[in-house]
């Protein structure tokens, strides 16, 4: 388990209500997981996450409580980035800390369907 960067915890509000830390950490299974499903996007995003989670371009709603979608574009590197991001909330066990559960690079037409197709919790302005 890696501290991999810290929230806005206001920011993610728009998510629950209840987030409970700032940390967020990437565990070795969810670092194997990327390695294994996303293996040409991990070398690319590992370094891009802290960017990513202290100031996403779009927070979207995910399908699963205390889960948000996160979309960055990193520009000097024309590359496109989605994060699936769990949040420790009120309930969980005291240990817990949100936590990455998968990342990778996108292509544009990924990058449109999501903005067009999912509900926006939050984008930057």
């Amino acid at each position: 388990m890696h501290t991999v960067g810290r929230i806005d915890i206001e920011k993610y509000k728009c998510v629950t209500e209840d987030v409970q830390t700032d940390e967020v950490i990437l565990t070795d299974v969810q670092t194997a997981h990327i390695q294994e499903h996303h293996p040409d996007s991990y070398e690319r995003v590992i370094e891009s996450i802290p960017s990513v989670l202290s100031d996403p371009d779009f927070i979207i709603e995910a399908n699963k409580a205390n889960t948000a979608v996160l979309l960055k574009e990193i520009p000097h590197r024309k590359e496109k980035i989605k994060l699936i991001l769990r949040l420790k909330g009120k309930d969980d066990p005291k240990e817990y800390k949100n936590s990455i559960i998968s990342c990778w690079v996108i292509g544009d037409t990924t990058w449109r369907k999501n903005i067009k197709n999912k509900k926006i919790l939050y984008r930057k302005e």
